[in-house]
């Protein structure tokens, strides 16, 4: 339960909620957000919070996630329900890339990845995500039926039908004859001087017509229909073409019918299984929910901590995300708010001077756990811990009402009457400015008596005050804790962080003298409190000041002790991986020494066998014997020797490999990060200049950098000439022999002929942008151009509607800066006219 109505707006989830609509693809995801709700459910909050942490994920990492075409055709397919209604040709092209959409959701969500060889080891990577697709189903035999039907343009192809491909092909035969007929009539009058040179076959009202003057139309044979808006022009309808308009018109009608017919039939065909899509655009929309709500997760830099399912506030570092976003915008920070309410003390007092934070703290903890409680992943620490409250009430600002005769006081105890009334153990209360609004004795008094009754009633509550006795009352009752928002005396300014424990000051005195109001009249007030309130409000100051400096001191020595363990930890691993590698030294050495022991015994027996044979001497054998053990010690003492040497090798090695370490760390941090990105791209750049030898990143093949502009480059491979972008290149090794270079440059390898005949045999020499933004259609026509030059096609065409001539001009400008392009021109007013833009490639 939430209260008061007007909630949401007095934590500002108003725009939270606004943020996240900007958020989404379409308008069945922003019906999400307008549904979103508090809820109370331990597992349904931890569903959705798992499942906006799984898409996080997925935002974060991996962008073959399908995001394009959230169209909404729920309207049209309730409305095709009724028999003998039907799809044009725009809704179903809508349908067909959405259903395309949702088909590649749910395929992405089912794939599995393995940890180990193990198939029992398999797991989903995002299993609350899988679950929602789980019954969802896919049509690709739908999709199959549209793909018969509508071209790459979202038209009825000629061929969808038979009968439509032969109305077609006499249209179009039709309209060649009436081309060629006005073309000729049109240069005999232009010869006799009738028309002028630059005129050209005008259609009006789906009839090709010559524009000529008034006073030469009698010179033409044929029907006037129309004249300009101006009077100084007519057109006529050569008598030649009059047969030939009519049964163009004709045509035009059967083609209309055979298109309706071909839609009504495949409208027929979908009808019963409108119920089951529809409940796949309920996943769509969804999913574009929760992509949302993960998307502002990334931008608040937000997370789901534990979640508990009794009553707990345990933050760390916790910050209230508007807020966050407005500083953001002018380089600022926020300051963290760590925070806890637990079974000891459930209510916690908050004190201290005038726009030190109070509030913000305030407003904060209801936001943040309205958020968590309707599925949304909220900005702190992973270590914190987030309960589940079953009710939050609010009594914040100015809520007087001249209609209700409500005073800002009255509605203040209006607000604490239906708050006891209504909380428990399982309520969240929120108060600023406890009690205020009428005289301070009997106001302190009254909120004094309703704080007792909420400690009676188990409630959980954060609170905001400037009256002593609240704060003698944290003091004295269980259940109940002071806290205080740091103000830096010195500096006189408000350092917004919460500190509890001890009760805050509001510092009236300094702020008063730091205004600048006289002297004497801080020593009158002072003078009327009392020396004993005066001293006991300095006290506290020096309470919380003393608190900050051994809170400061307390941070820096775990802070150290956190290093030195660290540090610690860090040369015991280096202290055994040496010892390791010792004893891998001193194995190999003794394996050595073995190896030399086994070649000395082979050598003593050879010695053995030769006196046996030459029945040598006593005095001549021990001779030999101790050469040989002479021979022994020596190999021994070598082996030892070898073995110490290689330990001394290896340990200055390692100090070698340590003394590197730290000043590469040391260099790390005294180089600022952007500086060595810029450093890296302006090498980069440096790098492709013109005549360099370049390769697309991945391949073999050695090109020639002829032009750079900007972050692309064109890049000769062979014959072939192509635009790329720098990052998909890599320098390649200079070329010494001009033959050499001609090999690398024109050599293909089997598989990229193949690939290259499948592009173009593939290859679409047509591009609909219509409805991309702007950057989405360049992108486009960039990929679009590159991969024409690749196949070499020498024409191609880019439909971008009419409209008001912003994406034409823009896709225009973009045209004149490729090399490659030699001209582009409208199409022929017949098959679009200035709609269409036709571009010739060199």
């Amino acid at each position: 339960m939430i209260y008061p109505d007007n909630f949401e707006s007095k934590i500002g989830f108003v725009q939270v909620r606004q943020l996240l609509k900007m958020k989404c693809l379409s308008t069945m995801g922003t019906e999400r957000v307008d549904s979103m709700a508090f809820c109370d459910h331990y597992e349904e909050i931890d569903e959705r919070l798992q499942q906006t942490e799984e898409m996080l994920e997925i935002v974060k990492s991996d962008d073959s996630f399908p995001v394009s075409y959230f169209f909404d055709v729920r309207a049209s397919l309730k409305r095709v329900r009724v028999a003998g209604m039907f799809l044009d040709e725009q809704e179903l092209f809508d349908l067909k890339r959405s259903l395309e959409t949702i088909q590649g959701i749910v395929s992405f969500l089912a794939k599995e990845e393995d940890d180990d060889e193990d198939e029992n080891s398999r797991h989903c990577r995002y299993p609350r995500l899988r679950q929602l697709a789980g019954d969802i189903e896919v049509f690709p035999l739908l999709i199959k039926r549209i793909d018969g039907i509508l071209g790459p343009f979202g038209k009825v192809k000629d061929n969808a039908s038979a009968q439509l491909q032969l109305i077609r092909k006499e249209l179009s035969s039709t309209m060649n004859g009436i081309s060629r007929i006005l073309n000729n009539i049109l240069h005999s009058a232009q010869t006799e001087g009738v028309v002028d040179k630059d005129v050209s076959p005008t259609m009006r009202d789906g009839r090709l017509m010559i524009p000529v003057a008034p006073s030469l139309k009698r010179r033409i044979k044929g029907i006037v229909h129309d004249e300009s808006a101006s009077g100084r022009t007519v057109f006529i309808e050569p008598t030649e073409v009059v047969e030939a308009n009519n049964r163009v018109r004709e045509l035009e009608s059967e083609e209309r019918r055979e298109v309706l017919r071909i839609l009504t039939e495949f409208s027929n065909e979908l009808r019963p299984k409108i119920p089951a899509v529809l409940q796949s655009y309920e996943f769509m929309g969804m999913i574009d929910f929760i992509r949302a709500k993960a998307l502002l997760a990334k931008q608040m830099g937000a997370l789901r901590p534990s979640i508990e399912k009794h009553c707990v506030v345990d933050w760390v570092m916790a910050v209230h995300p508007l807020l966050q976003i407005s500083l953001q915008k002018h380089g600022k920070k926020v300051v963290p708010l760590d925070i806890e309410l637990n079974k000891k003390q459930r209510i916690l007092i908050i004190s201290g001077p005038n726009a030190g934070g109070k509030s913000v703290c305030l407003k904060t903890v209801g936001l943040l756990q309205y958020m968590m409680q309707c599925g949304m992943l909220v900005p702190m620490r992973e270590n914190s811990h987030m309960g589940i409250f079953g009710s939050i009430f609010i009594d914040i600002g100015d809520e007087q009402s001249i209609e209700d005769d409500l005073s800002t006081y009255s509605s203040h105890l209006l607000n604490m009457k239906n708050m006891m009334k209504r909380c428990n153990g399982r309520s969240l209360i929120l108060i600023d400015e406890f009690g205020s609004g009428t005289e301070p004795t009997i106001g302190g008094a009254i909120a004094e008596s309703v704080l007792k009754r909420f400690n009676e009633s188990k409630t959980y509550g954060v609170i905001t005050t400037h009256y002593q006795n609240l704060k003698h009352f944290a003091e004295d009752h269980e259940g109940v804790v002071n806290g205080a928002m740091l103000y830096d005396r010195h500096q006189m300014q408000a350092l917004y962080q919460l500190q509890i424990g001890n009760p805050g000051s509001s510092f009236a005195v300094e702020i008063a003298r730091k205004i600048g109001l006289p002297e004497e009249v801080i020593a009158d007030a002072s003078t009327i409190v009392g020396s004993d309130y005066i001293n006991a409000d300095k006290y506290l100051q020096d309470i919380v000041r003393d608190k900050r400096y051994w809170e400061s001191k307390r941070q820096n020595i775990h802070q150290r002790e956190k290093q030195l363990e660290e540090t610690l930890k860090h040369y015991e691993e280096e202290l055994a991986e040496v010892q390791k590698q010792r004893k891998e030294i001193m194995q190999k050495a003794r394996d050595e020494a073995q190896e030399m022991m086994s070649s000395a015994n082979a050598r003593i027996e050879n010695t053995i066998r030769q006196i046996k044979e030459q029945q040598a001497e006593k005095e001549q054998t021990r001779k030999v014997r101790q050469e040989l053990e002479d021979f022994k010690r020596e190999l021994e003492e070598r082996a030892k020797e070898d073995a110490d040497e290689a330990i001394n090798r290896k340990m200055e090695q390692l100090k070698r490999r340590q003394e590197r370490k730290a000043e590469k760390k040391a260099k790390d941090k005294t180089e600022d990060v952007s500086v060595q990105k810029t450093k890296e791209v302006a090498q980069r750049i440096y790098g492709f200049k013109v005549g360099a030898s370049v390769r697309l990143k991945g391949q073999t093949t050695v090109g020639t950098v002829l032009e750079v502009k900007d972050m692309n480059a064109v890049v000769a491979f062979g014959s072939l000439k192509t635009n790329v972008k720098i990052s998909r290149l890599e320098p390649a090794m200079a070329v010494q022999r001009q033959d050499d270079v001609a090999t690398k440059s024109t050599y293909l390898s089997e598989q990229t002929q193949d690939t290259m005949h499948s592009r173009k045999l593939n290859f679409k020499q047509d591009l609909d942008v219509r409805g991309m933004r702007a950057d989405e259609a360049i992108q486009a026509v960039t990929y679009f151009i590159d991969d024409a030059l690749m196949v070499g096609v020498p024409k191609v065409r880019i439909l971008h509607g009419t409209g008001h001539g912003i994406l034409r001009t823009l896709i225009r400008q973009y045209l004149k800066t490729i090399p490659a392009v030699e001209n582009f021109h409208d199409e022929h007013v017949q098959f679009g006219g200035a709609g269409l833009t036709v571009v010739e490639l060199s």
